[in-house]
This record gives C-alpha cells, structure tokens and sequence, in this order.
C-alpha cells in the first residue's frame, strides 16, 4: 500500500506540472484509480500509461485522461457525454466535475463491470448504457460536452448533432493506428476545430466511425 500511495503522489505531482486546470487534477486526486483495474494490475494502477482491462480494451492513460477532460473546459453545471466507458475511470473524473454523466459501452460485460464499480463508489449523476447502432445516445441530447475515447476516421456528424450550441467534442481523429486529437466547438456559423496532438485509441465502432 505504501508503494501504491507513493506512485499515486509521483503520478499527481507530474500532472500538477502538465495540467493547467487544477479542478481537473483536484478530481483525479478523489477517484481511485486502483478501483477500475484488476488485482493483477493493482500494482501498476498509478503507472501513466493505458492497462489492459480485457476484450482489447485498456483503462487510458492517466495524462491523455486529464488532456481531454481538461479540453472540455467543464464548470459544474454540465451534461457531458462519454462514449466508450471502459473500466469507468473517466466516467468517475468527469463526474467529478459536471451535473451529469452519461457514459456508453459496446461491450456489454466491461459496461456492467463499470456501472458495478461506478455504484460502490457512489456515483449518482453517472447513466452507463450499452451503445446502440448510433454512435453516442441521442436519447439523452443534446449535451454540453462530449468526449471520446475511441479513434474516428472523421468527425461524426451524428455526434455534433447531439451536441448544444457552443458544446464541445474532443475526439480523436485519423487512422485506426494514430490519431490526432481535436477539440471541435459547435459554432453557428463555422465550428472550430484545435488540434490537440497526436495520441493511439483503438478504433470507434459504429455507424459514422469504423466498420466492425
């Protein structure tokens, strides 16, 4: 345990250097992390890098965690939408921060793990769906905010769609082997678009994303 506490603090301190936006590391310092992976990687829970968490799908790493939360620029009063809940660490950071999370999973087994661990911990503002043949949850727009753990080859109309207007979307954007991350404000006139950096997801399943 006091390993673990003493990466925790390592991981959070490098972070508190990289993030400007301090709410952002103030949640990540509530949620526990060692609670979204398995015993076998307990030990490697504050390590800043993406872990398995089977069916080929990782809990990301910590710094892109906080690059794209950060990007949503949330103030508390939100409802932002997660697609591609994983494990439900993200989930649990973003209801850190805003009114509302609604966070959807296209494997069924991983998204009832995570409403599982999301209850124990005591999230009441987090909906965990399985994702349907729309890409998001249209039953729920629009919303404030929008992110993606997943890598699209564009950016999805059907998701802009589901947003307000002056939402944002931070998505990541390319190949199915590297991307690009951007942050699109939904704009009246033109959206605007920001170029992140370059970042690896697995791909965006769905009509609008990738084929199966």
């Amino acid at each position: 345990m006091a390993d673990l506490e003493r990466a925790r603090e390592n991981l959070l301190k490098y972070l508190e250097y990289e993030i400007a936006d301090k709410r952002v590391i103030e949640a990540m310092k509530r949620v526990p992390r060692e609670a979204f992976v398995s015993q076998e990687q307990y030990q490697a829970a504050y390590d800043d890098r993406p872990l398995s968490i089977g069916f080929g799908q990782t809990i990301s790493q910590p710094f892109i965690v906080a690059l794209m939360v950060q990007a949503l620029e949330i103030r508390g009063d939100e409802k932002v939408l997660e697609l591609g809940t994983g494990s439900g660490y993200e989930a649990a950071i973003l209801a850190e921060l805003a009114q509302k999370v609604v966070t959807v999973e296209c494997i069924p087994e991983l998204a009832e793990s995570a409403r599982q661990v999301l209850d124990k911990l005591g999230y009441s503002n987090i909906e965990v769906h399985v994702a349907g043949k729309t890409l998001g949850w249209p039953e729920g727009a629009p919303y404030d905010a929008i992110i993606v753990s997943a890598g699209a080859p564009t950016v999805p109309q059907v998701l802009l769609e589901q947003l307000t207007w002056n939402g944002r979307l931070v998505i990541p954007v390319g190949s199915r082997w590297q991307q690009e991350l951007l942050r699109v404000t939904k704009l009246r006139k033109r959206n605007n678009i920001e170029n992140l950096g370059g970042c690896y997801f697995v791909p965006l399943i769905g009509e609008g994303a990738w084929g199966k």
